[in-house]
């Protein structure tokens, strides 16, 4: 029987002002209710001991139990019996290349589209979409293609920063670069603000966080979203 996947993606980790995840907390324990064995993808990171301690900490303080990928024996087995999927924040290209060379995409892919809640932040945000040609990150390692877990329908840009008509910096704005990329693709692009994020279930797409977000059609002047709005008319929902 085919179920609802019950996803949260979120523009960045750590909100100024604030620690790790804090801003998202209740939404996050919203999000996984009971749920007690979260698995987490560190591979964005150089640094995946210290990574995986670090979200450990910290899920634990919610109450949660918290595994790392990079730990376990059989990645693949870890991921069939996961209540949850956490993947974190970095460089996407080297995360999604360590998803690939672990034949990790289509196993998350399966059991996201069985239930258990995912959770991606950034580069973890960027990669629940078909692609990761909209990450604004550097490509400090090739992946074997561009594609990744197709969760949702558009494709994400986390940390959208607005063109600042008062910068005397002459290159591209992140703005321009999306536009760029709808040159060349038709997907529609969501553009979140820090504090952003989004939760899909249902087959709705609800806009949550702060500060809103600028959503990008192929063909259309951007649209500007508000904390608090249903988007799914503007970027499509999983079917």
């Amino acid at each position: 029987m085919k179920t609802t996947p019950h996803i949260l993606l979120i523009s960045n980790s750590t909100l100024h002002g604030r620690g790790y995840l804090d801003h998202a907390e209740d939404e996050i324990r919203n999000l996984l209710g009971p749920s007690s064995r979260v698995l987490f993808f560190p591979y964005a990171l150089f640094d995946r001991d210290g990574y995986a301690a670090k979200a450990r900490e910290r899920f634990a303080a919610m109450g949660y139990e918290l595994s790392s990928a990079h730990d376990a024996g059989d990645p693949q087995a870890a991921i069939a019996q996961a209540d949850a999927i956490f993947i974190g924040g970095g460089n996407t290209f080297r995360l999604l290349k360590a998803l690939q060379d672990f034949d990790l995409l289509e196993p998350i892919r399966r059991r996201v589209l069985e239930g258990p809640p995912y959770i991606g932040s950034s580069a973890g945000s960027n990669v629940a979409g078909p692609t990761i040609k909209t990450t604004k990150d550097m490509p400090i390692v090739q992946p074997c293609s561009f594609d990744s877990l197709g969760l949702v329908p558009f494709q994400i840009s986390p940390h959208f920063q607005d063109p600042d008509p008062n910068s005397k910096h002459m290159g591209e704005t992140q703005e321009e670069r999306i536009l760029q990329f709808h040159e060349e693709n038709k997907t529609p692009v969501l553009g979140m603000r820090e504090g952003a994020w989004v939760r899909v279930e249902r087959g709705s797409v609800m806009l949550r966080g702060t500060n809103g977000a600028r959503i990008f059609r192929r063909g259309e002047a951007p649209v500007e979203a508000a904390t608090g709005e249903e988007i799914s008319s503007l970027v499509g929902a999983p079917q």
